[in-house]
């Protein structure tokens, strides 16, 4: 009786195995490219422009601040002789200081936590939330169980281009492609 038990447990785990692979085969999973949809949203290129501009200040001022650093190391260098060990040490703390205060301005600009990044959410928020209402409302329309973003961390070896939802995306956001 027990080979008739283990027999009959195999045939019922197969029976499930085969309704998941069938399953399986009938789901629709499409991809988009969030870069290529943002370049595509007139305000994204405004952001972009409003980013760099900001980036190109704040790189122009920690530009000048090592500037400032390397006059400071080249008075140093050239009088270090004629300076007591005193004013040697003073000079050697005011060039550190220098250091610390362009490496605090670069992490409060452009840190993990720094105004570039917290702007930069802050203002492509909106868009993002835009594309994802669209990417939703894209997927429920044409029944996709999955769809994936090509633009990020997804690597995708292979792609069917007939599931590729940028247009259908552009459209539910109410952009029109030129032909290309």
């Amino acid at each position: 009786m027990k080979p008739r038990i283990s027999y009959l447990l195999i045939l019922i785990a197969m029976m499930f195995a085969g309704l998941y692979t069938a399953q399986a085969q009938d789901q629709k999973i499409g991809f988009y490219e969030s870069d290529f949809i943002l370049e595509q949203i007139p305000e994204y290129d405004g952001i972009q422009q409003q980013l760099n501009l900001l980036s190109s200040q704040w790189k122009e001022e920690a530009e000048e601040l090592q500037q400032e650093i390397s006059e400071l190391e080249e008075d140093y260098e050239a009088k270090e002789i004629l300076y007591t060990e005193e004013i040697r040490n003073q000079k050697q703390q005011e060039i550190a200081q220098k250091k610390k205060e362009r490496e605090r301005y670069l992490s409060q600009k452009f840190g993990p936590e720094g105004e570039y990044f917290s702007t930069q959410r802050e203002l492509l928020e909106p868009i993002q939330r835009q594309v994802y209402t669209a990417v939703r409302a894209v997927a429920e329309d044409q029944n996709f169980d999955y769809v994936f973003d090509r633009s990020g961390d997804i690597y995708m070896v292979y792609a069917n281009n007939e599931f590729n939802l940028n247009e259908d995306i552009l459209l539910e956001l109410g952009i029109e492609l030129e032909d290309q």
